[in-house]
């Protein structure tokens, strides 16, 4: 799927594609055949962890995300519908004799980033989402995805531009995907909230955590951390690192919303695949990364 740079109409379908794994037995009247079990599974050090992941990095296939799971030290290659058989042999032959510490998972539909016109906030031609109200001293902004910054340097908050929001402090995309906008209208209120959640402090989720997503295009919805440190290729929009992945939905115009739990932020809507009928797979910049590259603060 191509990056989603236009209207919020356009979004990813889904398809789910199921592996079936065959097994069988073997009997013989005068001995019995040994059963595997986990202990026979091959065991990969980190390094060759860390190995296999830049080889996958090297390989270079769009629409390809992949972590290291700690649970069963392998690194997950989640692929999009782009992906062909080719290509997850590319990946496999680039891993050589470590192949075996890759897992490949399907995920329906392509990643993309999240941006398309709309309302929230406006940029040129583009809708984003707002992320987090931050400070610095008594100075305000607000937090985006980088992917909003690079195609806007100024932000309203309604559709005919009427009411500036904003401009542009800094953006950093690919690589990291996070912008930050320096409110320049002082009738505009910035409380620390995602909608009526107050939100206090920032943190890492942890794999597994339940985890809230709220954005311009399909308002609010939940799901489970399923890996960090994720790299993600988008493909000729570029490569991004470090991301929070998860199993929430997104659409469209919820680039740059909020990932939070309860009063706690954690990251910014990056892209990923998928739509709110079906479901998807969703990544996120942790919102650490960005407080601490602008040197701002939650609250």
């Amino acid at each position: 799927m191509r990056i989603k740079r236009t209207t919020p109409t356009r979004t990813a379908t889904r398809w789910t594609r199921l592996i079936a794994v065959a097994s069988g037995f073997l009997a013989a009247a005068a001995f019995a055949v040994p059963t595997a079990n986990a202990s026979d599974a091959p065991t990969f050090s980190a390094q060759q962890l860390s190995s296999v992941s830049d080889s996958v990095l090297k390989s270079d296939v769009a629409g390809t995300a992949w972590a290291v799971d700690p649970a069963t030290h392998r690194v997950v290659v989640t692929v999009d519908s782009r992906v062909s058989d080719a290509d997850i042999a590319k990946i496999k032959e680039a891993a050589g004799s470590n192949a075996g510490a890759l897992t490949i998972k399907h995920t329906p539909g392509r990643f993309s980033k999240l941006i398309s016109g709309g309302d929230a906030i406006y940029g040129g031609n583009y809708r984003c989402s707002l992320g987090f109200n931050v400070h610095s001293g008594s100075t305000y902004y607000f937090l985006t995805a980088g992917h909003c910054g690079a195609v806007a340097s100024t932000w309203y908050s309604d559709s005919g531009h009427g009411t500036v929001l904003g401009t542009n402090s800094g953006y950093t995309f690919p690589g990291s995907d996070y912008a930050l906008v320096k409110y320049t209208n002082s009738s505009i209120s910035h409380p620390s909230t995602v909608g009526s959640q107050t939100i206090s402090s920032a943190a890492t989720p942890s794999v597994g955590t339940t985890v809230y997503r709220r954005g311009s295009t399909t308002g609010t919805h939940s799901g489970k951390v399923t890996a960090l440190n994720a790299t993600v290729n988008y493909g000729s929009d570029g490569i991004v690192y470090g991301m929070i992945q998860t199993s929430v939905c997104a659409e469209g115009g919820d680039s740059g919303g909020p990932l939070y739990g309860g009063s706690v932020a954690y990251g910014l809507t990056s892209g990923g695949s998928g739509n709110c009928t079906s479901g998807g797979t969703t990544f996120f910049q942790p919102v650490t990364a960005a407080l601490s590259h602008f040197g701002v603060s939650i609250g």
